[in-house]
């Protein structure tokens, strides 16, 4: 079995190249480069004389080819990695930052893939996968005990619990990443009027859709912590750290729905709101860090 947690550190370190690759990649695509045009003028007495300017042009497409195909690669590696530890651990790998990691930065390169496909936006990885690529720096900046597969801490011992609620934990931050990509770029493309960048009304589009299907899967996560810990610790709500950042998060997205929806909030507010919303998603993740509180057994206390 220790041969397995090599290589599943092995393939991590794969996907690690291929998503630092691929976010160069997709920052190259969604910059632009600068083109030189040259003209023919005609003066008023006949004679032409030649005239250059400068225009501001899409990136190269092969740019964003290589960047989607080295995000594939990401995720295969990505996943074998997880593969390999869940086959040694014999549970999902949850149990500490290390390991909820490693299921993070695969479902996050995997949807925002996902959302690539539908909408045919590549400029979104432009945002996406730097963010991948920050948690997977994190990673490795990671002490090296914690590569180990260790027995579960005893209030992590209900595995059907630990399964749904962080894998749902999991799909809705990546999901949150998306609408955030989706909110800078609406700021940017609104403001700048840059030819090649998604409509702002698609990118609008991408935010929302996303929220919807995150919003819910947070909602999951509140409940089924709640019920988890009320057998792990005997009470439904401690006012934990990490719970109670959680429950602001989704205040904050439910804020976004409700003002878009009911309200009719659309463009720049509803775009700092995914933003500022995000914000909260980074918070709860790396809240235990700073607070300590029930959830400090996650490989950092």
């Amino acid at each position: 079995m220790e041969g397995l947690v090599k290589l599943s550190f092995y393939c991590f370190a794969a996907a690690s190249i291929s998503i630092g690759l691929s976010a160069i990649a997709y920052v190259i695509f969604a910059m632009g480069r600068v083109g030189v045009r040259q003209s023919s003028v005609a003066t008023p007495e006949g004679s032409t004389f030649s005239a250059t300017s400068a225009e501001y042009l899409p990136g190269p497409s092969s740019a964003a080819r290589f960047a989607t195909m080295l995000a594939w690669f990401g995720v295969f590696f990505q996943a074998l990695a997880v593969l390999f530890r869940t086959i040694v651990a014999e549970r999902g790998p949850y149990s500490n930052m290390y390991e909820f990691s490693l299921a993070f930065i695969l479902a996050i390169t995997l949807i925002y893939l996902i959302f690539e496909r539908m909408y045919g936006v590549k400029q979104l990885g432009a945002i996406v996968m730097p963010v991948a690529f920050g948690m997977v720096a994190y990673v490795w900046m990671l002490p090296d005990r914690m590569r180990e597969v260790d027995a579960l801490n005893p209030a992590l011992q209900n595995r059907p619990l630990m399964t749904i609620h962080v894998s749902a934990a999991i799909i809705s931050y990546a999901t949150f990443a998306v609408s955030f990509a989706a909110a800078v770029l609406y700021l940017i493309a609104s403001r700048k009027k840059i030819a090649w960048l998604p409509a702002p009304n698609m990118l609008d589009d991408i935010g929302y859709r996303s929220v919807t299907f995150g919003f819910p899967m947070l909602a999951l996560v509140l409940i089924l912590g709640s019920v988890w810990a009320h057998e792990a610790w005997g009470s439904y709500w401690s006012w934990d750290p990490k719970e109670t950042s959680a429950l602001f998060t989704w205040l904050v997205y439910a804020v976004y729905l409700h003002t878009r929806t009911l309200r009719g909030w659309r463009g720049n507010r509803s775009a700092w709101i995914l933003i500022f919303g995000f914000g909260a998603v980074i918070f709860t993740y790396y809240g235990n860090y700073f607070f300590g509180g029930l959830h400090a057994y996650g490989g950092v206390d």
